[in-house]
């Protein structure tokens, strides 16, 4: 007798990081449930190609995970304009939706004895849920961040009453409920100018986010247990929240560049390393650049510097498109890389970054603290510089230095222009990387690594709250089969 069957239906949106993320959470739940046939269908807004980086992961997907690359829309006026990355995703993906229901439709007409019981939309695809409605079957988001962010969006509208200044000028600490007190200036860049359009999507957003089945967020609650506590306790007013992390990367990296980098990696010795890296589209500007690079120079540790872009002033500019036509190493300064050689590599390509930080070379990681690296640290047991540059960053900075305190964070020059000089580089390195504070933040990482090892254990946290959503799907193929 063939095993019952049960299908997902799965929306993201045109940012890889953001595809890894919900890939991985059904990967796991496949993982864990082999004695039933679940299918996942993943739907997938693009402004374009997928780029060559991503290519190994799409391609290392089990048979039962499908992936749709939707057709390009047109968004060239929202890049000329320079319109904010939050809201060039935002529009890019409204503009996808009548080819997601078109996806969607086809999906549940020809889906056979394998029934779509649910759907599953990224936090930044609230569109999609409408037809969730239409087509009678659950609705869910994937929120790929912190239960802290969650938070914050969930109560923005109150947060939006009592708050009348721009939240970067607002005296006090801004509270979120179960959280730690943070700075206006560090909440996402979606909440800062409050007559901005990205604000009032992010309002629009958080009160959507009341309306599903479901919240799966990729935390797990001995990461955040205040937040999950606060945010559990208040069942009557949000659906029910669901931490099924830490999800992380575990598909094939592009093994061209992961072969030098991890090669090198073999012949450091241990704990020695620092790897720098900003993310999958994070720039800094020109004279950054230099300053970085001065600075880890001027610590003389050795480093792991990987996904160098060619400067902008813009951090976000090479979010949706990272491969360049200028060869990002003409931009460090002059002689650097013959001063640093034997002591550092640069590379300009992509790294396999959870074997980076699982190396036992690797002593720091110097990250812009997007959340999948936030997690894959945790996961790893490494320590952070946390140098947030865009988007939930600076709020993801803010957590893991001031509520975990397991990362350092830079501070700018007193000159106003936001320059991280050198020689508050090179302090901060040294200071995680040698000496007391370093064993202290080190000492916490390694504890919140070991409860990121628990709480995927058989019965460890995370499995049982992807557990009890693989059962409610589980019946539900069952009865719709009967």
């Amino acid at each position: 007798m063939e095993a019952a069957r049960t299908h997902i239906a799965l929306v993201s949106i045109p940012a890889f990081s953001h595809q890894v993320s919900i890939l991985e959470f059904a990967k796991r739940l496949i993982n864990l449930h082999q004695e039933h046939t679940f299918h996942f269908t993943c739907i997938i807004p693009t402004f374009g190609s997928p780029t060559n980086a991503s290519k190994p992961f799409f391609d290392s997907l089990p048979p039962t995970i499908h992936y749709i690359f939707l057709p390009p829309v047109d968004c060239e006026d929202l890049q000329v304009n320079g319109v904010p990355i939050e809201i060039q995703i935002q529009l890019s993906v409204s503009r996808s939706m009548p080819l997601v229901r078109e996806a969607l439709t086809s999906l549940i007409n020809s889906s056979g004895s394998s029934k779509v019981v649910a759907l599953i939309a990224d936090g930044m695809a609230i569109e999609a849920l409408e037809f969730g409605k239409e087509f009678n079957i659950l609705s869910y988001i994937y929120f790929p961040c912190s239960i802290m962010l969650l938070s914050l969006c969930l109560h923005s509208s109150e947060l939006d009453e009592k708050v009348s200044c721009e939240y970067r000028d607002h005296p006090k600490l801004i509270e979120i409920p179960g959280c730690i007190p943070v700075h206006g200036k560090d909440l996402p860049n979606s909440v800062q100018e409050r007559s901005s359009l990205k604000y009032k999507l992010f309002l629009k957003r958080g009160q959507k986010y009341r309306c599903v089945d479901g919240l799966l967020v990729n935390s797990f609650m001995e990461l955040e247990p205040d937040a999950t506590r606060a945010i559990s306790q208040e069942s009557r007013c949000n659906p029910p929240v669901y931490p099924i992390g830490p999800i992380t990367q575990s598909g094939p990296s592009d093994p061209k560049n992961g072969w030098e980098c991890l090669l090198w990696l073999d012949k450091q010795p241990p704990n020695s390393v620092l790897y720098v890296s900003f993310g999958s589209g994070g720039t800094l500007s020109q004279d950054q650049i230099n300053e970085l690079a001065l600075g880890l120079e001027l610590s003389k540790r050795k480093f792991l510097w990987v996904n160098l872009r060619a400067p902008n002033d813009r951090a976000s500019a090479t979010y949706f498109n990272g491969e360049g036509v200028e060869d990002p190493l003409h931009f460090l300064p002059l002689g650097f890389l013959e001063r640093t050689k034997g002591k550092g590599l640069v590379m300009s390509g992509w790294a396999p970054q959870i074997e980076v930080l699982g190396h036992k070379s690797i002593g720091a990681f110097l990250s812009h603290c997007g959340w999948n690296s936030v997690v894959e640290s945790v996961v790893q047991g490494v320590p952070m510089i946390a140098w947030p540059l865009f988007a939930e960053q600076r709020t993801n900075a803010a957590l893991v230095t001031d509520g975990l305190k397991v990362a350092l964070r830079p501070k700018a020059n007193s000159s106003g222009n936001g320059l991280v000089v050198k020689e508050e580089i090179s302090n901060l390195i040294k200071r995680l990387m040698e000496g007391l504070e370093r064993e202290e933040i080190r000492g916490r990482m390694k504890e919140l690594q070991k409860l990121a090892a628990c709480a995927m254990m058989k019965d460890g946290s995370s499995t049982c709250t992807i557990s009890k959503l693989a059962f409610k799907w589980k019946s539900l193929g069952r009865s719709l089969e009967d």
